[in-house]
């Protein structure tokens, strides 16, 4: 059946550069290139200095520029562009989402093609036969879910499968955790259509050898027919070698397939299939521009245990005792990374079970298609590893909710250990060597003592089950020392790899890390047969050049082409901002490892790239601009040009969700924030960063002259006249004002609980939007907290947040409203005060970015007495205390970004339940109006692109929505042109008091 095309950009970076009228201009030396480019390919081509930027880089330690990218939209945009790279003698490299370890995907002067914007249709699922036909950008987790519906599933698993691409698994022969059940991506890569390097097609798919079939593809005096001729005699005449030096491994990545390209069908027939070549290939052989999968079916249910031990070898010799209890994945940590666990706010709460003296865990999962009971399962291993082995305690997880828990552990390894503060870092370049699980506990004692020996360290932890263990050795590599103990650190654990007949990568494949020692592991017969094989299928060898196989003439150093190294150098500017934590400002900045989670569809970031699409939208690339700016790679200036303002910074939102999504905690909106201000403070700030930084003031001149004000904005040409003289989107429907603002109501009311009476107090922060424009949330928060018995205060010499000031770059003005409010809540503090926001984005910045503004001991009394109202209410279960009516009633619950980053989004979830509601919390990221950006005319198409992932979560829930965010609740209301905008979580518990008061 064919099937809709998976969750994409609506809005694309073409587009928005051409609203902005730029003229980015080609890179001089590749402008013929670009030019005879764009006369063929109907899709996008890329040649200007940040697009080489943005595709010098993927997830590995190495930075490559390129001559340009081109966006393909079908195949004959690929079949051309490769032609037009012949014609100009420059190579080409494929490219998914960029998350290669190895530098698979960078190279110097080459064309790029980027799979992932345009072809990236899921073309045909066959239940019956349980396979999948698939463009190579589909993203794996779009394709899991959609077959999902049918309880099927493609098997490999990458942890970066939420992002990462099928067409970028079958280049690096891709695996992951459940590998100890279902292998690697080529067991399932059935047929594909490749590009090859003089842009002809050929399909792979299983031919009978000395067939009728194979008779007529090799009579023809073709490149296809060479290429199978000549596959085929290397296979024989390496028959001995192949047999001798491909180690006997679940997971061996190094090199070309030439082990798997002929076997025997399930006739006993000797069949050929190219297709395994293809995979694991790095797209130096061509480009893969379809492919037939075969899939496997999904376990209904799963169970988990942890076994803990004393000592890291103990657990290490339990693998393979393991593996004969038909787990279907076995999983290693160790007490490094429960260390960093412990001590991070974001991961501290998934490590708080595993009980002290774990020096290592060994998790083994279980699934229903194996075992019938869990409990009789785990018993039996139970019995094997605790009361018999050296396991001191197991941690059984049945739940979604528990296991889910127990694998994010798991995952949080390499953001632990990628976000240590300082140079040295904990590198990938040998990092995923596998060898016989059964020799893992040796091989790892073997391995401490080569980092020993270079005065290093290293964390332990991933796949044991299949002997894979990725160890990073912690190096700095931008120092030469460094540099030359990676290489040396190299040499030795391939040796030490060879000795326990393994591979040099089990998973993350050779790329420019690795390739230089492939003749040691498979020697000279089948270094010169990968030499063959490469120059058949390309004989100028121009497609992705020195990955997998090298040239004698060019041989691949993994010294060379480093993202950073022994020249590099940037530029730590004085900052408004405190950086300190962070290590500076370029440390935060050089805290993405590019990794490409940023390119992910759910959780919170990045919005701008799930609108567009494209990646200078993402973290990622973001990072890579300013990085750039910053180290001398691009002109001096360029941070201060109009187009890095508009395209770089001014695309991100600011809603913090790289702080918590991003591994390494690359707080873009600090970035932005602080770059902003720097350009402000020596270029000046417009007219509409004035207006919206100063909205406090404008709004409360508003409500002084409502219902005038609210007559004005509704005036023939009024909108025109915004957009014209401000740049506000004319579509979007501006906040009304009121007459009387919350804080005019409660100095007419009062408070109904004395302080005396009071068993807490609070002090309820005025934000603007709710002083001037929807005072509802404000009385409903009074009356809520009231009925709990909470005296409450809303101050009329308070200051503006300093959220709006901060969000435009406003640095100065955000500084001296967070003093002035610091001042006064110290003072309520001291008097038995918390500080509470309706507000959520001005809670955060009582509990976040004031201890950046105002980095003293009474900033982070603030922030530590400061709560948004919902997490206020649930901290001290107000809602248990509340007398309240009954309700059916069903809500959508929309978080807000700010709070989801600084995981204080659940509070809300549980007041709300715990009130009688039925809540449907929707996983929508952000809503897209983030504060003035939905307001801005250039950023209006993207808003509403952005909203539409919240929309369609709307329309499939059966709650009615509810948001506690400004932004949020204008952005739905707009989308439901509706007079009565979505409530705040506040005011539905305020419906349910029994008698609300007034």
């Amino acid at each position: 059946m064919a099937v809709e095309k998976p969750p994409g950009g609506l809005h694309n970076y073409e587009e928005f550069r051409d609203e902005l009228d730029h003229d980015d201009g080609d890179v001089r030396e590749y402008a013929d290139l670009a030019g005879d480019l764009r006369s063929v390919v109907e899709g996008e081509v890329r040649f200007d200095e940040y697009a080489q930027v943005l595709y010098a880089t993927d997830g590995s330690i190495y930075q490559a520029r390129p001559a340009g990218a081109v966006l393909p939209r079908d195949v004959e945009d690929v079949r051309n562009a490769v032609r037009v790279a012949a014609d100009h003698d420059v190579p080409v490299i494929a490219r998914g989402a960029g998350s290669s370890l190895g530098g698979q995907t960078v190279g110097s002067g080459c064309v790029v093609l980027d799979m992932t914007v345009y072809m990236d249709d899921i073309l045909e699922v066959d239940v019956e036969r349980q396979r999948a036909r698939v463009q190579p950008g589909v993203v794996q987790d779009h394709l899991d879910e959609h077959l999902e519906r049918d309880g099927l599933k493609f098997a490999p698993d990458p942890a970066s499968s939420n992002r990462a691409t099928i067409g970028g698994g079958i280049g690096n022969n891709s695996t992951g955790a459940h590998s100890v059940r279902y292998g690697i991506t080529d067991a399932y890569t059935e047929e594909l259509t490749v590009v090859l390097a003089d842009g002809s097609l050929i399909h792979t798919r299983e031919v009978v050898l000395d067939s009728d079939e194979w008779d007529e593809i090799v009579s023809k005096d073709d490149r296809e027919a060479e290429i199978y001729r000549t596959v085929r005699a290397l296979v024989e005449e390496n028959a001995d070698e192949i047999e001798q030096r491909y180690p006997e491994l679940k997971r061996n990545v190094s090199g070309y397939n030439l082990n798997k390209v002929i076997d025997e069908n399930e006739d006993g027939e000797a069949v050929i299939n190219l297709s395994k070549l293809f995979v694991g290939a790095e797209s130096t052989l061509g480009v893969v521009v379809e492919a037939e999968l075969s899939l496997v079916t999904l376990p209904e249910e799963t169970a988990l245990v942890l076994y803990c031990f004393e000592d890291l070898i103990d657990a290490l010799k339990a693998v393979p005792e393991a593996l004969e209890f038909d787990p279907s994945a076995v999983e290693l940590m160790d007490e490094e990374l429960f260390r960093l666990a412990r001590e991070s706010e974001q991961f501290s709460r998934y490590e708080e079970p595993i009980p002290d003296g774990a020096a290592a865990a060994l998790m083994l999962e279980y699934d229903s298609e194996l075992h019938d009971d869990f409990e009789a399962a785990i018993g039996r291993t139970n019995a094997h590893f605790v009361d018999e082995g050296d396991a001191f305690e197991a941690m059984e997880a049945y739940t979604e909710e528990d296991q889910a828990d127990l694998w994010k552990l798991r995952k949080a390894a390499i953001p632990l250990l990628m976000s240590l503060e300082g140079d040295p870092k904990p590198y990938p370049f040998i990092e995923d060597a596998t060898v016989p699980p059964a020799e893992l506990a040796e091989y790892v004692e073997q391995f401490m003592d080569v980092l020993e020996d270079h005065d290093t360290s290293a964390a332990y932890f991933a796949h044991a089950g299949s002997g894979t263990l990725h160890i990073r050795p912690i190096l700095n590599l931008k120092d030469e020392e460094g540099i030359e103990t990676m290489q040396s650190i190299t040499e030795d654990v391939t040796d030490l790899v060879l000795e326990h007949d393994g591979s040099f990568s089990g998973e993350h494949g050779d790329g420019l890390a690795r390739t230089a020692f492939n003749p040691k592991m498979y020697g000279d017969d089948l270094w010169a047969a990968f030499q063959e094989v490469k120059s058949v299928f390309d004989p100028d060898w121009r497609m992705n050049p020195g990955k997998v196989v090298y040239t004698d003439e060019a041989p691949t150093d993994m010294r060379e082409t480093l993202r950073y190294g022994d020249a590099y150098t940037s530029i730590e500017p004085q900052t408004k901002l405190d950086f300190s934590d962070e290590g500076g400002f370029s440390n935060l900045v050089e805290l993405c490892n590019g990794c490409g989670t940023c390119r992910q569809t759910d959780d919170v970031m990045c919005p701008t790239y799930r609108g567009m699409k494209d990646e200078i939208a993402t973290t990622r690339g973001r990072a890579n601009m300013l990085r750039a700016a910053i180290s001398g790679e691009l002109p001096e200036e360029e941070l201060y040009s109009e187009r890095f303002q508009k395209e770089v910074l001014d695309l991100c939102v600011g809603c913090k969700g790289c702080k918590s999504d991003c591994p390494t905690g690359v707080d873009l909106a600090k970035l932005k924030a602080e770059t902003k201000y720097q350009y402000y403070d020596r270029e000046g700030i417009g007219l509409r960063e004035r207006l919206f930084g100063n909205i406090d003031a404008l709004s409360r001149l508003g409500s002084a002259l409502a219902p005038l004000s609210n007559v004005g904005r509704k005036l023939p040409g009024s909108r025109l006249l915004m957009e014209t003289v401000a740049g506000i989107a004319p579509e979007r429907e501006l906040p009304s004002f009121r007459r009387e603002s919350l804080q005019d109501w409660y100095a007419k009311r009062g408070p109904r609980v004395s302080p005396q009476a009071a068993d807490r107090k609070v002090v309820l922060f005025p934000d603007t939007y709710t002083n001037y424009n929807y005072p509802r949330p404000g009385k409903a928060a009074v009356r809520v907290l009231e009925s709990a018995g909470v005296h409450v205060e809303i101050p009329d010499d308070v200051a503006p947040s300093g959220r709006a000031a901060y969000s435009v770059g406003m640095l100065d003005a955000a500084e001296q409203r967070a003093r002035k409010n610091i001042d006064l809540f110290t003072e309520y503090i001291d008097d038995g005060y918390e500080i509470i926001a309706v507000e959520p984005s001005d809670a955060v910045a009582f509990q976040d970015e004031y201890l950046d503004l105002v980095p003293t001991a009474d900033a982070e009394r603030v922030a530590a007495h400061a709560y948004g109202i919902s997490e206020y209410v649930d901290t001290y279960r107000l809602v248990e205390q509340l007398p309240l009516d009954e309700t059916d009633e069903t809500l959508a619950y929309h978080g807000h970004c700010h709070q989801k980053a600084t995981g204080k989004d659940h509070h809300a979830v549980g007041v709300l339940r715990r009130a009688g509601y039925a809540v449907d919390p929707i996983e929508s990221s952000c809503c897209g109006m983030a504060g003035s950006f939905g307001y801005e005319a250039e950023h209006y198409d993207l808003s509403k692109a952005i909203g539409e992932r919240l929309y369609e979560k709307l329309d499939e829930s059966d709650g009615s929505p509810v948001a506690p965010g400004a932004s949020c609740r204008s952005q739905i209301g707009d989308r439901e042109s509706r007079d009565e905008r979505p409530p705040h979580p506040i005011e539905k518990v305020n419906e349910l008091l029994t008698a609300r008061g007034s």
